[in-house]
This record gives structure tokens, sequence and C-alpha cells, in this order.
């Protein structure tokens, strides 16, 4: 009998999921919730023996997996997202109080995302056409073939959202896969696989490892058995999986966020650039896509930021549960110490602070939406991600500077511009470093368009066939013209 624990009247299971059971560990960590600081769990800490049961389960159960091609594996994905949708508000609510996302924006478009994320890829998977063509008297086609077991590290922020995001094209693609997801905010990772159960997967092909990056997940990265490593987390992480994945010549995909620039012309539209411009405290901040670089056109600048205090004085830092709050607390508050951080060496190296810059009055890990004016481009404050409710704003008087001052970071995620000229938007959207790059709007994902970082913000593309193509391995198959029939 696994073992369970109540967290606000859900139950769930603190313990790995390996080879189709529940498996515990002599060892836990605790993990609490950002709300009020409660303990929610006790969890399981997996160890270098965890993670060599669960590749040798992955190993185990590839062949078959992989047998069974797009058709045969689309019909367990499909149960697992109908079940998904079923659990939406059960998964929604223990989320709530392990990341502290808002419960409305959970329940109404994240966790359901999780479910659209498996149907989209296990028919993807199905819908592929091999590239067939003639040349030099043969036939060629590219084929997929499913490339093994995969090991899958996930962040804290949209922990359910995003596990499936990176699973759902490596089970489509015919990988096994070792799930691994943040230790800060693990338990609706650990209510998708009470669900895989309940799909009836065969046993070894969706596993689940709890416990501590540093040891867990360095003893899943460097397996040799493993034949993709997938990660989203920060640069200094991705270095050390990264060399990991290049001693055993495994393939590698990493999303590692962004200081993302937001773009504004004296011919957009200010209302809206401005709204949109405070809705990038939502989450407090801990978007990886979020436009944290306002650059704004010299000229319009007062009037831009008249509009943007007004929409950030109507948002209310409060509980995530409740329907009138909309900025939450941070995550944990080692993660609140760093916010602070770069806040405080911003005002002691003379950035002036516009507003915020302080943990709120409801204390806890609540901090002040913050905007800053740095007293130059090189500032800590505008060159590294905060990732927390902390904004920077610029000025630039030509297109040219405003490009420039775009691609003045290492990174490269995501970008957004507001102008009302049609030829503008195709210039600047083709000239700024970002793997996204948005027009006057943010956030509008289309699941099948890749996704993905330049610079440090990290290498290949998830999303589509660009997804289930990093989990295949592509062959050509060349054959003789008239040598078959």
């Amino acid at each position: 009998m696994s073992q369970r624990v109540e967290v606000h009247g859900h139950t769930v299971s603190p313990e790995h999921y390996i080879d189709g059971q529940r498996v515990g560990s002599a060892s836990t960590f605790e993990d609490r919730s950002p709300i009020d600081g409660s303990l929610l769990a006790e969890v399981c800490r997996g160890d270098a023996a965890t993670a060599d049961a669960a590749i040798s389960a992955a190993v185990r159960a590839f062949p078959a997996w992989a047998a069974l091609g797009p058709e045969g594996r689309a019909p367990y994905l499909h149960r697992l997202a109908d079940l998904i949708d079923k659990h939406v508000d059960h998964i929604a609510e223990v989320e709530c109080w392990d990341m502290a996302m808002l419960e409305r924006s959970l329940k109404a478009r994240v966790i359901g995302r999780g479910a659209r994320n498996f149907r989209a890829y296990a028919d993807l998977a199905c819908e592929y056409t091999e590239r067939v063509w003639e040349s030099n008297g043969t036939t060629n086609r590219v084929v997929r073939n499913p490339s093994g077991p995969a090991v899958v590290i996930t962040p804290w922020n949209a922990p359910f959202m995003l596990s499936t995001w990176k699973c759902a094209p490596a089970l489509a693609a015919g990988c096994t896969v070792v799930l691994k997801p943040a230790e800060w905010s693990p338990l609706s990772c650990s209510l998708l696989f009470d669900l895989v159960d309940k799909a009836d997967f065969p046993p070894g092909v969706f596993n689940l490892v709890q416990g501590i990056g540093e040891e867990v997940g360095a003893a899943l990265t460097t397996d040799r058995r493993v034949r993709r490593l997938s990660f989203t987390g920060s640069p200094e992480t991705a270095r050390h999986i990264g060399r990991a994945g290049a001693e055993n010549i495994v393939p590698f995909t990493a999303e590692l966020g962004g200081k993302n620039p937001f773009l504004v012309f004296a011919d957009a539209d200010l209302d809206a650039a401005a709204a949109k411009a405070a809705l990038q405290y939502d989450d407090a901040g801990q978007v990886c896509l979020s436009g944290t670089r306002l650059l704004v056109e010299e000229s319009v600048v007062d009037a831009f930021l008249e509009r943007f205090h007004r929409n950030v004085d109507a948002q209310v830092l409060g509980d995530p549960h409740d329907e009138t709050t909309t900025i939450s607390p941070l995550i944990h508050p080692d993660h609140l110490a760093r916010v602070a951080g770069f806040v405080d060496r911003a005002r002691a190296n003379g950035d002036e602070i516009l507003r915020g810059g302080k943990v709120s009055d409801l204390g806890g890990n609540w901090y002040e939406q913050t905007l800053i004016r740095p007293t130059s481009n090189d500032s800590e404050i505008v060159q590294h991600e905060v990732f927390g409710p902390v904004l920077t704003i610029q000025t630039f008087t030509t297109e040219e500077e405003a490009v420039a001052l775009a691609n003045s970071t290492e990174y490269g995620l995501s970008g957004i511009l507001f102008t009302a000229d049609a030829e503008r938007a195709d210039r600047i959207g083709r000239a700024v470093r970002a793997g996204t790059f948005w027009v006057n709007c943010f956030l509008v994902r289309d699941l099948t368009a890749p996704f993905g970082g330049a610079g440090i913000s990290g290498i290949g593309r998830e999303g589509g066939d660009y997804a289930l193509d990093f989990y295949s391995d592509l062959k050509t198959l060349q054959i003789l013209d008239g040598t078959v029939s």
C-alpha cells in the first residue's frame, strides 16, 4: 500500500513512481507552501539507486513501447488527457498550495493545457508524413525512430503544465521517460502519476523520481543509458547537464529563461501597451517569457508611465485562492531573498526605484511590484534575470537604438512590441534576438510552433514536430529504383 499525505483536503503520494509502482526512499525533504509556510509533505528524496531503478525500468519498457508505433501509443495518451480533464480542480487546488499560482488561473487555463499537450502530440505523431523524393536513381524516405529512454527535468513554476509539455512529445515519439520535477513544487506532478496509473500505461514507460537536483538529478543526467535530456531552468544548471550530455554523446534541449524586451513606440495604443506591461507582474514575475525590460520611446514615456502606474495600482497582492487576488507570493523564502538582493544592489548602485522595492506589508513571500530606472544599460538589474516582480524602464529615440537595447543582453527567449506600423513590426520582429516575438499581444501560443531561446536562453526547440523530431532518430531510407516490388 503506497503512502499518502493529506494536502488541504486532497491526498497526494510523496513517493516516486517507478516501473508502474509507488516506491519510497529512506530519506525525505520538506515541501512547504509559499502561501503560509506550512509543511505540505515530507517528500521522498531519491538517490543514485533510485535513478538507476527508474532508468532500468525505462530501458526494459522501451522496446515494446517503441514497437507500438504512434497509433498504438495514442490511446494511452488520450486516456491520460481525458483523466486530466476530469481532475483539473483537484490538481489546481494542490498546485496552488504548492506553487502559489492563482487558483483561478490554474483551473481556467493552466492545468487543462496539460490535457491538450497529450492530445496534441499523440495526434501529431500519428499525422507525420514521411518526406519522400527521388534522387540518383533511388527513392528516399525520412523515417522517425524513437531514440530511447529520456530524462526530463522541469522547473518549479507551472510544474504540472510544463512537465506535460515536455513529456508528451517524448512519449508520443516512442521514448520511455523518467521525469524529475523541481523540489520546491513536486506535488502536482505526483498527482499526474496517479492518472498515469489509471490510464494503464505499461510499467516502466513513464516514471517519476523525486529529489534534490544535485543528488538524484545528477545521477539521472550522467547515466549512459539515457538517450535524450530535456531541461528547463537556469543557465548554471544547464551547463552541468550539458557537460553530462556531451560526455555521453546525448542530444540535449534546454529552455533557460530570459531578460526579455518590451518595446513601446509612440504610435502604439498606449492604453493597451501599459495594461499589458502591468501584466508582466503576473505570477509574481515568475514567468520566463515576461517582458521585464520596458523600452519606451522617449516622447511618450510620461504618458505610458501614467497609464502603467494606474494599472499596477489596481492590482491586489494576496492569497492566491482568493478570487480578488491578482498577484501571488514568490515560491520560496530563498527566492524572495534572491529577488530582494537584486533590488537592494540596484538601489546601492544608484538605480532609481520608481515604485515598490521592498517586501510587501503582507510579509511572508510577497514582494511589491517594483519598477526601476537604471543608471546604465550595464547595470546588473538590466543584464541578469531576476525572475520576480521587478521590471526596468529605459527610453530610446530611434528604431536602431531600440533594437540595440533589445539585443544588449546575453538572453534571447522572447520579445514584445507595441506599434501601429506593420513594416516596423516586421523589421523589429526579425531584428530582435528571440525565440518568440509578439506584436501587440502576449502569451498567445500555438502548440505546433517552435519554442525555445537564443543566446543563453537555451538550445533546441520544443513544440510541434520540432519536439517530436528531437525525441526521434531520423533515418534516411534509400532504395535503388527497380530493385523491389
